[in-house]
Order: structure tokens, then sequence, then C-alpha cells
């Protein structure tokens, strides 16, 4: 038998070596507040994050209270950004990081990729393709899978950029996986929300308008470079799409420009008006509104998750038992009715639970 068959390594030199996993949440929070290898932490504490092990949500949560109760001293920028795939949302994110970094700050890039139906798996393709952005030393990237988590964000995105935060990063950029109508969710966790467009979109544009058109802070058409003419007429039917969206209460005007992210084209100008939109609302008190509604979203969203995770448990369990679901719909009539059963029994035992 040859040692392939005997399920020997195709690589002897290769040797998995498990994540050794925090001592506590405390030495993990002091890694990435200080030290050179708080790139390292950062990545550890994202890992942490994702991870759906009992000991390490537990770990997880008080590691997200010790981020709480000291926030970063600096200011921070949050960026969300959306886009039709296809768009160059990953040759975007190199040009615009790059500009971002050399006007001095620090980025951390959350690239949220989609997670296999399958396998819970996902492509992690974005470090590839940013790889002149990868190698800059004051740029963290990071690839996370949404996990089948709605909204075109990971489920624990809030906290990760809490993390990237604690580590020094004054600039976060969150890519989500695509335009869709849950594509709000990232609007309800970053401090602007840029939309990227591609020219000559046709009936996609106006799946756009009807979608997420009224919460973008800043609308960028790409690919000005291959195809100028269109991109011009694209950004005047996106101008004109923006006079259906309700009026802002932070009065800020939205533009439209058009940019190339393969030349450059319009990068700087584009990250001066990010930067501009930045100041005023931060003067004016509404990023701080806007963070403060963000943190009672995130407690909703944390209450439903854990809602969901009793309830799904409670659904396997009563499947282990003999016809345990397939009892209580042959012993009612409708599926509404074997639903207010099951709710019920649901509701009785986690109130059994409790006393």
């Amino acid at each position: 038998m040859s040692k392939k068959e005997k399920g020997a390594p195709l690589n002897p030199h290769l040797r998995f070596r498990a994540a050794a996993r925090p001592a506590s949440a405390g030495n993990l929070f002091a890694a990435l507040r200080g030290g050179e290898r708080h790139r390292r932490a950062l990545g550890q504490a994202i890992t942490l994050l994702e991870s759906t092990q009992a000991d390490d949500r537990q770990l997880a949560d008080e590691l997200i209270d010790l981020l709480e109760a000291s926030p970063p001293a600096k200011p921070t920028f949050r960026l969300g950004i959306s886009g039709t795939p296809g768009v160059g949302k990953s040759t975007f994110i190199e040009c615009f990081g790059l500009a971002v970094a050399e006007a001095g700050h620090r980025l951390a890039v959350l690239a949220i990729d989609p997670s296999s139906s399958l396998s819970g798996g996902s492509i992690l393709g974005d470090k590839t393709r940013m790889e002149e952005l990868t190698r800059h030393p004051n740029v963290f990237i990071r690839p996370s899978p949404t996990g089948g988590h709605l909204g075109g964000v990971g489920a624990n995105s809030r906290a990760a950029i809490l993390c990237c935060e604690a580590a020094g990063y004054d600039y976060i950029i969150v890519e989500t996986v695509g335009v869709g109508q849950a594509e709000w969710q990232v609007h309800g966790m970053t401090d602007a929300f840029l939309l990227l467009a591609q020219p000559a979109a046709g009936d996609e544009l106006q799946s756009i308008k009807r979608g997420i058109l009224e919460l973008a802070d800043h609308i960028a058409v790409n690919k000005a470079d291959a195809l100028p003419e269109a991109a011009k007429q694209t950004a005047l039917e996106l101008r004109r799409g923006l006079h259906l969206a309700p009026a802002r209460v932070d009065e800020w005007t939205v533009r439209v420009t058009t940019i190339s992210a393969l030349t450059g084209e319009g990068v700087t100008e584009l990250l001066e008006q990010l930067s501009n939109y930045a100041d005023k609302m931060r003067q004016a008190g509404w990023l701080r509104q806007r963070r403060a509604n963000q943190r009672i979203t995130w407690l909703r969203e944390r209450c439903e998750r854990e809602l969901l995770a009793d309830l799904d448990a409670f659904l396997r369990e009563r499947e282990r038992t003999t016809d345990g679901l397939q009892r209580i719909l042959d012993e009612h009539i409708s599926l509404s009715a074997a639903t207010n059963v099951i709710l019920a029994e649901f509701k009785q035992r986690n109130k059994t639970t409790l006393l």
C-alpha cells in the first residue's frame, strides 16, 4: 500500500497547526491595543468572533464588552462599499485604499465573501486581487464569509470593526457581496455608504434606484476610462433618480461622480469628498447619532440571533424524537395550527427554563 493510500499528506513538509485559543479576552484586548504583534492579534480576534463554539462565543462576548468600554482615542471613519458584481469593487478598493494609506491613514478592509450553501466556506479571493494593497505596511485586509447572513455582511462584522479600531486602524472599509434588497445593513454599521455603479447598466440601474439609491451618501460610476460617454450618461440618470429619494434629515447633498479605478481618475477627488462628508457630519453631530442608532440595531440583531439559535436547537431536538414534527403535522389540519403548537411548546420550555 502506498503512502498516499495510507492517508499520508500529499506534501510531507506541510503540517497542520491548530490556532491557539487566546488565554483570556483581556490578554487579546491588550495585544490589540499595543505592540508590534497587533496584526496577528487582530486576525486572532476576528477568527474568535467568527467561531460558533460555545466557549469561543463566551470569550468573544467578553472581548466585545472590553472593546465597547474602551473606544479609540482618535476619531475613526467607517466606509461601506457596495455595487453589482463586475463593477470592479476589488480594483477600486485597491486604488482607493492606496490613496487612503498615502494620506496618512491606517486602513483596515473587511472584505465579505459569499458563503457556500453546501460547505459554509467562502471564496476569500480579495487578498489575491489586491496584491499591492496587501503589501502596504499600514493596511490590514481580512476576507470573511457571510456565513449565510443576510444583508451582504457577516454576522460579526460590527464587532470586527471595533477590533480594527482597537488595533489602531482609523479608516475602516466594509466591502459587501453585492447590491440587493438587503444591502441596507451595511449602511446600518458604517458612517458613509458608497455605491459603485457601472456604465450602461440598463435594467440593473433601475433595480439600484428601487433598492438602495436612497441609502447612498455618495455614488461613483466606475470604468469611465473604457466607457466615458456611457459613464456620463449613467451618472446623469442616477442624479435624476436621486430626486425620487426622500429628503435627508442631515441635509447632505449626495454627489454622483465618474471614476476609473484602473487609471485612478477621480479617485483622489472622491477621497476628498468623503473626507469633507466626514468632517461636516462629525461637526454637526450626525455621526455620533448614527453610531448610537447602530448600537441599538446591533442589540436587536443579537437578540434575534440568540432567539433563532434557541428555536433551531429546539426544532432539531424535536426532529430527533420519533416522528417529532411529522406527528404534529398529522395531528393538525393546517400548517398554521401546527406552527402555533410548536411555538407554544417552545415558549413554555423557555419559560420553564427561566423559572
